[in-house]
């Protein structure tokens, strides 16, 4: 049993990231307004959040500039027309994608920039490169993470094998990702306990990243705080891939931290987030994604689904059940 300490108390090794533009950029393709942007910036400030993601780092030759909004790149000078110098105390946040991102050439020096953090994405079969891209991060200056990917298709021998490869090597802070929204809180607790064991061995931090298909991208991310991870993903109104994210409203409301404030969170989401759904962008959970989750598949035929306006749920069920 957790004390009730854990809940009552704070810890001041806690970092909450927001990664409304980054994982909400997938839904709009990262199409949002320089205003959306500016503001979610300044509120982010307000409301104390420590790490804010602006995007990715995408391969140019790769991905079709026409198609994209900036923030699926992440520019120096678009970034810098936002922040200028962030004389702030909010730190900026990239991800790398390994596979999708020119990562020796459009990382350019931490001097030269004003990204504080780059996080690595990976499958568990591409650590091999993730190791190169942290440490090629590493040796410009930057503070790195890691996410590993779609943990909750993963064996605990090949992820602890992974985790040791990773401790071995300069990063900073190791995600446990749930990318499906697959994973309930008993599992969190068992996942977190490995990576945290790894972690201390090592001596990195553990961070969380969860999807909400089931409903529980919360609950398994205040699960994973009582159980020792310290950095924390979250976007405003959940917005985010298929099913969304942990809300950042319901985080900050949570933790007893003086230093988070979550009424700028609930007037950003007042003047900005509801408007994005009345344009008709969708997000959040519904019955398609609550399948796949429960399937532990990744959500793409679901957002297919919800791309085609598609209301046949029972037939949409009974069209993944049988895939292989």
């Amino acid at each position: 049993m957790k004390e009730i300490s854990n809940l009552m108390n704070y810890r001041d090794s806690i970092k909450v990231v927001d990664a409304t533009l980054r994982d909400g950029g997938l839904v709009n393709d990262f199409f949002f307004t320089d205003k959306f942007v500016h503001d979610l910036y300044l509120a982010n400030i307000k409301a104390g959040v420590d790490y804010m993601e602006f995007g990715y780092k995408g391969d140019k030759e790769m991905f079709d500039k026409t198609k994209f909004g900036k923030w699926k790149f992440c520019d120096e000078d678009d970034l810098r027309a936002v922040v200028g110098d962030n004389d702030t105390d909010l730190k900026i946040a990239v991800m790398a994608d390994v596979g999708r991102c020119n990562y020796k050439e459009d990382i350019i020096d931490r001097n030269d920039s004003v990204i504080d953090l780059i996080r690595v994405a990976t499958y568990l079969n591409q650590i091999p490169t993730a190791v190169d891209m942290i440490e090629n991060a590493k040796s410009k200056g930057y503070e790195v993470s890691c996410n590993i990917m779609a943990i909750s298709t993963a064996q605990e021998g090949d992820l602890r094998a992974a985790l040791d490869i990773l401790g071995k090597s300069p990063v900073d802070v190791i995600y446990i990702v749930d990318s499906f929204g697959a994973m309930y809180p008993e599992q969190m607790q068992r996942l977190a306990a490995v990576y945290v064991e790894l972690a201390e061995k090592y001596g990195k931090k553990v961070g969380i990243h969860a999807h909400n298909n089931q409903q529980l991208a919360f609950a398994n991310t205040i699960e994973a705080v009582g159980d020792g991870v310290d950095w924390l993903d979250a976007t405003y109104s959940s917005m985010g891939r298929g099913a969304g994210n942990c809300a950042m409203e319901l985080l900050l409301g949570f933790l007893k931290n003086p230093k988070y404030n979550v009424f700028p969170v609930i007037k950003f989401i007042d003047e900005h987030m509801t408007k994005l759904r009345e344009q008709g962008i969708v997000w959040g959970y519904d019955l398609q994604y609550l399948m796949t989750g429960l399937l532990n598949q990744h959500p793409r035929t679901a957002i297919a689904f919800t791309k085609d306006d598609r209301k046949d749920y029972a037939e949409f069920y009974k069209e993944i059940v049988t895939m292989d």
